[in-house]
């Protein structure tokens, strides 16, 4: 016997169909089958190993309870022919008209309650009308107009918010069609302490999903954000230095770091390995990251200006021995300089001097007459 997954009806039941090793069914292929309801169409899935079966049925027991059980053991029939699909949709047709006229006889009767969505089985011998309603109601009168109304079985369905949206479908906040309507098979509990670890926005428009409570996709991811959140200490933690207060922000969960917010109002990211060295570091005063660098920086710029500064007096304190020792050396000297030269040089301009004196006299002094004149005279 091999089993086989199948879903059916408007609130996307799961069934395990068993079929015999000789029977051979077309994938996604519609198939009459025998339910708790009684005779449904139904689309056949893929074949279950007993591990699979296993964990589906451990799977549908932590989901919330709803009237009826979300996983059930089912019977094959026979595949649906032409027929059974053309009854099948007409079903789908017939049922909004269905739906408005229920409506109508709802205002009739003033109950509160609102009528979310109807579905014919296949050989319509049952009506189910799925509604909402925040307390009990009486609808004993109301279920005797609608038997008397359709002609047939009716079958009341009281399903929560989360229960409409899988049937009703819709958009959700992120584009996409909501999980529940096309592939989510139930409905983990969610509370306000995933929101809390995952730091998400205590907003209730943006946590929210179209049925009003806290989105499903938020349970995703919960078990990571649980294992990460185990080697560090909770969500919002202050971590008291000398230095200021550093704040636990948020989880990087694809990096795998934890997001800080120093006492400078910076978010640094540290990987979660190095959480433990950096709080011991933070303690110490120490510095970290890009702190940490930029302390190096200035540290090695301070120990370049110090010896500049010490270079620079070393020069100096050069100059000013060499300058004491040249004024040591020219004491110490006991013989005088000569002074022959220039002693020599003065002589000598005298010399020139009185030489040129008597040349200027000599060339100023009239010549003497000649002897012939003397004698005529």
């Amino acid at each position: 016997m091999s089993i086989y997954l199948t879903i059916f009806g408007k609130p996307r039941y799961l069934g395990l169909m068993r079929l015999k090793d000789e029977e051979q069914l077309n994938h996604n292929r519609w198939l009459v089958l025998k339910t708790s309801r009684g005779y449904e169409m139904g689309l056949k899935r893929g074949m279950l190993t007993g591990e699979q079966e296993e964990r589906y049925r451990s799977e549908a027991s932590q989901y919330e309870e709803t009237t009826e059980a979300m996983l059930q053991d089912v019977e094959f029939v026979k595949e649906a022919d032409i027929n059974d699909i053309e009854e099948y949709y007409m079903c789908r047709n017939d049922e909004e008209d269905v739906l408005l006229r229920a409506r109508e006889i709802l205002v009739s009767h003033g109950i509160n309650m609102k009528l979310v969505d109807v579905e014919y089985i296949l050989d319509r011998k049952r009506l189910y009308f799925y509604f909402t309603s925040e307390q009990r109601v009486d609808f004993r009168a109301y279920v005797r107009d609608l038997a008397h109304e359709f002609r047939t079985r009716i079958e009341m369905r009281q399903i929560g918010l989360r229960d409409e949206a899988r049937i009703v479908k819709g958009i959700a906040s992120c584009g996409r069609p909501c999980c529940c309507s096309y592939w989510l098979r139930g409905f983990s509990p969610i509370s306000i302490k995933i929101v809390k670890e995952q730091r998400s926005a205590l907003n209730p428009t943006k946590i929210s999903g179209l049925c009003g409570r806290l989105m499903c996709c938020m349970s995703y991811e919960q078990e990571l954000y649980s294992e990460m959140w185990a080697k560090l200490p909770g969500p919002g933690t202050k971590i008291k230095t000398e230095q200021g207060t550093y704040t636990l922000e948020s989880l990087d969960i694809g990096n795998e770091r934890v997001n800080i917010r120093f006492p400078s109002g910076r978010l640094v990211p540290v990987l979660i390995s190095e959480f433990p060295d950096f709080k011991e570091a933070v303690l110490n005063g120490e510095e970290w990251g890009v702190d940490k660098e930029m302390a190096a920086k200035k540290k090695a710029a301070q120990e370049r200006i110090e010896r500049l500064e010490k270079a620079k007096q070393a020069r100096r304190n050069m100059r000013v021995n060499a300058k004491s020792f040249r004024a040591s050396t020219s004491k110490s000297e006991s013989s005088p300089k000569p002074k022959t030269k220039p002693k020599a040089k003065k002589q000598k301009q005298n010399q020139n001097r009185n030489m040129n004196r008597e040349w200027q006299s000599k060339r100023r002094r009239p010549k003497a007459k000649s002897e012939s004149t003397k004698k005529e005279g």
